[in-house]
C-alpha cells in the first residue's frame, strides 16, 4: 500500500545557525521553535534549512485549513477508506485486515486517512476546477510507463485454512501446529489469471510464510498461508485502473498544493526572531 501524508518540499535560503533556544521564526505570527526545527531534522534526516522549509509549508498549510474551516469526521474517514478498498479491488473487511497487518496501531492509518481527507477538501476549496482530471489516455500511458508497479506473481503455492467457525479458524492461524477438527487444511496452487482482482491484490500483498486476512468463500471463513510465489507478470489495466486514477490525482493534487504554497510564501509574513 502507498502513503497518504501531504509532503511539500521547498527550499529556504535563510540560515538559522546562530539561533540557540526558543522561537526561531514566525509565520503569520505563528511561532516555529528551535525544538521544532531540531526535531524535524532528526526525524527526516535533513539539514536545518530543509527543516525550516518543511515547517514553513506545514504552518501555511494548517493556516489554510483553519481559514477555510476544513475538518474531517469519522464518516468522512470511513468513506475515504471504503474508496481505497474499492480502488484496490477489495471489500472493506479484507482491506482493513490487510492494513492491520501493516500498521501495528490501526489508529495511525486512520490518522493518515484523516490527513488525506483534509487535503482533498482543501484542494476542492482552492483549485476551483483548475486541476485536470486524469483521462483514459492519461491512465493508459501511466500504466505503460509504470508496469513494474503493477507486477504480481504468476503462481501462488498456498495452504487453505477453512472453517465455518471463525473463532476456530482464528485460533488455527495463531497456532498453526495445533490440529483443529473443524478447520480444514488444503494445499493449493493458484494461477493469477484464474483469480478475481480482489484475490490477486490480497495474495500479492501477503508476505511469504504469513496468512492472508480472513475472508468468506462458499459459506466458510477462509485464510491462505502463502508458501511460495512463482514467476512475475503484470496485472491487466482494467484491474488496476481505479488505483491508477487515485495515484495520478494524488500526485496532481500534491503538485498543485506545492505550487500554491510557493506563491503563498511570497506574501506570507515570515519573521526571523534573533
Amino acid at each position: 500500500m502507498y502513503k497518504l501524508f501531504l509532503t511539500l518540499l521547498v527550499s529556504s535560503g535563510i540560515s538559522f545557525a546562530g539561533i540557540v533556544n526558543g522561537v526561531a521564526l514566525t509565520v503569520n505570527d505563528e511561532p516555529i521553535t528551535t525544538y521544532d526545527i531540531d526535531k524535524t531534522v532528526s526525524i527526516n534526516k535533513i539539514s536545518k534549512n530543509e527543516a525550516v522549509g518543511l515547517l514553513i509549508d506545514k504552518a501555511l498549510y494548517e493556516q489554510a485549513v483553519t481559514q477555510n474551516n476544513i475538518s474531517a469526521d469519522i464518516f468522512d474517514i470511513n468513506e475515504y477508506i471504503e474508496r481505497l478498498a474499492k480502488a484496490n479491488g477489495m471489500d472493506l473487511y479484507s482491506f482493513k485486515a490487510m492494513v492491520k497487518q501493516r500498521y501495528p496501531n490501526y489508529a495511525d492509518f486512520e490518522e493518515e486517512a484523516k490527513d488525506a481527507v483534509i487535503r482533498q477538501k482543501l484542494i476542492q476549496k482552492i483549485v476551483k476546477g483548475q486541476l485536470a482530471v486524469a483521462t483514459q489516455e492519461d491512465m493508459e500511458l501511466y500504466y505503460e510507463k509504470n508496469k513494474n508497479q503493477f507486477s504480481t506473481s504468476k503462481v501462488y503455492e498456498v495452504t487453505q485454512y477453512a472453517s465455518k467457525n471463525k473463532a476456530s479458524l482464528t485460533n488455527a492461524i495463531n497456532n498453526p501446529m495445533v490440529i483443529a477438527a473443524d478447520v480444514e487444511k488444503t494445499p493449493l496452487k493458484l494461477g493469477v489469471q484464474s483469480l478475481q482482482p480482489q484475490m490477486q491484490f490480497l495474495l500479492n500483498d501477503t508476505k511469504l510464510n504469513t496468512f492472508t486476512p480472513i475472508f468468506t468463500a462458499n459459506k466458510q471463513y477462509v485464510s491462505l498461508f502463502v508458501i511460495r510465489k512463482e514467476g512475475t507478470t503484470s496485472l491487466d489495466f482494467e484491474t488496476v485502473k481505479a488505483k491508477i486514477f487515485n495515484d495520478m490525482m494524488s500526485l496532481r493534487e500534491k503538485k498543485y498544493l506545492k505550487d500554491y504554497f510557493e506563491k503563498q510564501k511570497l506574501t506570507a509574513d515570515i519573521k526571523i526572531v534573533r
